[in-house]
């Protein structure tokens, strides 16, 4: 059911596509999908994924997981993904043009986790600009 659940995602199913046909969806697009199915699919079921992809082979795609979990990397605000769409040439959102798409948030009900960390940031944000002191780094 997990696998479904991405796929309800366009930005999602778009680059499950591309990984399923061997296709390189780029540094940046596979730090979306692993920060993305790392929240939803187990971690091996995530590095297979990878590897299906050209570009990377199975240790860099366990190193890629292991950093995203360990990290607890957010997935990227839709933002964050038109800007990826500028650093390499597979587009992870193919219509920027189009305010309705690629909007991780939108797309997906993420797990409670994802949430709680976003809020905490918020907070730690707010906090940080009430003291004047510069954002704390993510």
């Amino acid at each position: 059911m997990p696998l479904e659940d991405l796929r309800q995602s366009p930005t999602m199913a778009r680059l499950l596509d591309a990984l399923d046909q061997g296709e390189d969806i780029g540094h940046r697009g596979r730090f979306t999908f692993a920060a993305v199915a790392a929240r939803f699919l187990p971690k091996e079921e995530v590095v297979a994924w990878l590897e299906k992809g050209s570009g990377e082979g199975e240790h860099e795609a366990k190193a890629l997981v292991q950093q995203v979990t360990e990290r607890g990397y957010n997935p990227p605000s839709r933002q964050r993904l038109l800007d990826y769409n500028k650093e390499q040439a597979f587009q992870i959102c193919p219509t920027p043009d189009d305010p309705d798409t690629c909007n991780l948030y939108r797309e997906l009900t993420m797990p409670e986790e994802v949430i709680e960390d976003i809020e905490e940031y918020r907070e730690q944000q707010f906090e940080a600009e009430e003291q004047g002191e510069a954002a704390p780094a993510r």
